[in-house]
């Protein structure tokens, strides 16, 4: 046999190895919904691309991965997903990249101190509403860019510090203004129930007429229970979500009318979702600085009108 045939079988093998690396990894940072991609491109300023998966108005519960996102997901130099089971169908393919090694980081799990609320089986994944519990999952993200890239830790280091310190400021706006809400109308109704988080921390009762996942509709006991709740308390406002259909809510809105309440919108929050990319609410300061003027001026409190920062609504 001739010394070139003997070695067809290793270059054929280097072919397979250097064509495997180029499909899973081209140096990006995957993420899966615009809260993480926010913080990550905080955090790593210039020195990385991040590319986001889900965008404004989508619900990431119900979101069925499309072919080129799974096709990002594989190709991913890292990629950061929330996890406790809020990506849904997107959960399964990413499991399923972590089980084989490939970095692939649930940002929103096993953070040390923190309570969780829900249950083992279906833990509540919206942890951004409570802005320093995000902060911490920012100091978790500030660790795997500077897992990923060492060369550059100084540089996510400083900018991770600066960060947190800008959501710390945020945090103590929310502390200030919430409880400027009358005691009697501090109850805070949506479509669904992401915002439980935000209650405990800034001391607002909260209801949804779905539950912490989208996936099931909300039944009509839920609704009906949800009205005599309204009437009962006299609760003035109720709030639609960007990311999610408004049927349900004006269903209890109509419900409370029949009883002789009036119970008008208060206003559209972001949920699951971020506003426009470019824009102020379309990153996460600036969709918690709307979140957090929006519910306190629709309750009856005082919240600068321009938010904290004086850039919304420009």
């Amino acid at each position: 046999m001739s010394k070139s045939l003997l070695l067809l079988p290793i270059l054929f093998l280097a072919g397979a190895c250097t064509k495997k690396n180029e499909i899973t990894t081209d140096g990006t940072i995957v993420t899966t919904i615009g809260m993480i991609a926010d913080v990550t491109r905080e955090i790593a300023g210039d020195k990385q691309e991040v590319i986001n998966l889900i965008g404004e108005s989508i619900d990431p519960h119900t979101h069925k991965p499309l072919k080129s996102e799974v096709d990002r997901i594989q190709k991913a130099g890292l990629v950061l997903y929330n996890g406790l089971l809020l990506e849904g169908k997107m959960g399964t393919l990413l499991n399923s990249r972590k089980e084989k090694g490939n970095p692939v980081v649930a940002v929103a799990e096993g953070l040390k101190d923190v309570e969780l609320i829900g249950d083992g089986n279906h833990p509540d994944p919206h942890l951004w509403m409570d802005i320093s519990l995000w902060s911490k999952v920012a100091e978790k993200i500030g660790a795997e860019l500077k897992s990923y890239d060492s060369d550059n830790s100084d540089h996510y280091a400083q900018r991770l510090a600066e960060y947190r310190k800008k959501l710390s400021d945020l945090h103590t706006h929310a502390l200030m203004v919430f409880p400027t809400i009358p005691a009697e109308q501090r109850v805070l109704v949506t479509a669904h129930d992401a915002f439980s988080y935000l209650g405990r921390a800034y001391g607002i009762e909260v209801r949804g007429i779905q539950g912490i996942s989208t996936e099931s509709e909300a039944g009509t006991k839920d609704i009906n229970d949800l009205v005599d709740y309204l009437v009962e308390k006299e609760i003035p406002a109720i709030f639609i979500e960007s990311s999610l259909s408004d049927k349900s809510v004006k269903a209890v809105i109509e419900g409370a009318a029949q009883k002789g309440h009036p119970v008008r919108i208060g206003g559209e929050l972001f949920s699951d979702a971020m506003g426009k990319l470019g824009t102020y609410e379309g990153t996460y300061i600036g969709m918690m600085d709307h979140n957090i003027t929006t519910i306190v001026n629709g309750l009856g409190g005082t919240a600068p009108k321009n938010g904290f920062q004086g850039k919304l609504n420009d």
